[in-house]
């Protein structure tokens, strides 16, 4: 059976790559003119596209807003591959506006966290040392990948639990790919397809198994996953 073509790039749109990162992301780092915090499993995006964070109502970045109103700020956020790989970023967002509160949240002692959202200004998306440009009103529209959330739980038992499935996988890379291979990784899942990071002696490749027809929600995931293995399984030729 012939080789399998495997798509180099990914089609997503500068906005959609940059509202993946935020949904897949686990912290952010932000910044004003006077401070910086790393905000660690306190945001998220809403439904109006702008970028909501809880801050430590105690913190002297969530007083200097409540006492200012708003403030210039920059945050950044680094997509980073979940399993063990070499080269592990994938790409780097960061967006700039202005922050303001919008609630108070108090717990029983008193203290809570403060709510702001970044009214965004302007935005980029830097991936193999490419930098976009990403509209305001295009971020806001645009559709995460359905499998953000999830992406690095997948991965990381897909690497861990099934290598078995990863070496039947490779029957879909290119023979050129796999010449003096010494490890194959899972890197990226996504609506497009599984990436394959390839690690010979001389360098390193990925190679995109794409999903044919797109994946469209997260319970499809199942489906596309049998459908490669189908294929791989229609390929004579082996890999070890």
């Amino acid at each position: 059976m012939s080789n399998h073509p495997v798509p180099r790039s990914c089609p997503d749109t500068a906005a959609q790559r940059l509202r993946s990162m935020l949904v897949g992301a686990s912290s952010l780092t932000l910044r004003t003119a006077e401070h910086r915090a790393d905000v660690v499993g306190r945001h998220a995006v809403g439904g109006d596209g702008r970028l909501r964070l809880d801050l430590p109502a105690r913190s002297q970045l969530a007083g200097a807003l409540a006492r200012q109103g708003e403030a210039v700020a920059t945050i950044e956020v680094t997509d980073v591959a979940p399993t063990p790989v070499r080269d592990r970023v994938r790409g780097r967002g960061s967006l700039t506006g202005w922050l303001t509160p919008v609630a108070v949240g108090a717990d029983r002692d008193g203290a809570g966290d403060l709510t702001v959202v970044l009214d965004l200004a302007a935005a980029e998306v830097s991936t193999a040392g490419a930098s976009t440009a990403v509209d305001p009103d295009e971020f806001a529209a645009a559709e995460p990948d359905p499998l953000a959330a999830d992406e690095a739980e997948l991965l990381c038992h897909l690497d861990g639990q099934h290598p078995h499935t990863v070496r039947q996988l490779c029957r879909l890379v290119d023979r050129r790919d796999l010449r003096g291979v010494r490890r194959v990784t899972p890197v990226r899942l996504d609506r497009h397809g599984l990436v394959l990071r390839i690690e010979r002696a001389g360098g390193q490749h990925d190679a995109r198994l794409a999903f044919t027809p797109m994946l469209r929600h997260a319970d499809e995931l199942g489906g596309h996953i049998a459908e490669l293995l189908d294929r791989s399984a229609r390929c004579r030729r082996r890999w070890l």
